[in-house]
């Protein structure tokens, strides 16, 4: 593949697959640079073509789990009990303010993310 300018989705494609061949290329090698600029033309790409909307709080607050290796039980300090916590990461009871401070002074999680809009199952709030 000849590298050029993504101006397309069939060109975006092209490049991903490109990528995924490329993925295990040492850096400062003609495949390591070859990876390094398509990355970056897809970066270019992607940033003006699609918008990628933001995570809900529930789905931030999994991932932060998840990349910091913590437990639902880890939550409990900040959402309540047991029942509590579950209640909350099934979606059937929202984040209430007092969770929210919680959450970022004890896990650092950006109050921005936390206070976005998201849905909740039943009628508890």
């Amino acid at each position: 593949m000849q590298i050029r300018p993504i101006k397309t989705r069939a060109d975006h494609r092209a490049a991903l697959k490109a990528i995924e061949r490329l993925m295990d290329a040492r850096p400062d090698t003609p495949s390591g640079d070859r990876l390094e600029v398509l990355a970056t033309l897809v970066d270019r790409y992607e940033s003006e073509h699609e918008v990628i909307e933001p995570a809900d709080p529930i789905e931030a607050l999994l991932y932060h789990m998840e990349s910091r290796g913590l437990t639902r039980r880890d939550l409990e300090p900040y959402l309540g009990s047991r029942a509590r916590v579950a209640e909350v990461m099934n979606r059937q009871r929202a984040l209430t303010i007092d969770m929210m401070r919680k959450l970022r002074q004890g896990l650092g999680m950006s109050a921005e993310v936390l206070i976005r809009p998201y849905s909740v199952r039943g009628s508890a709030a």
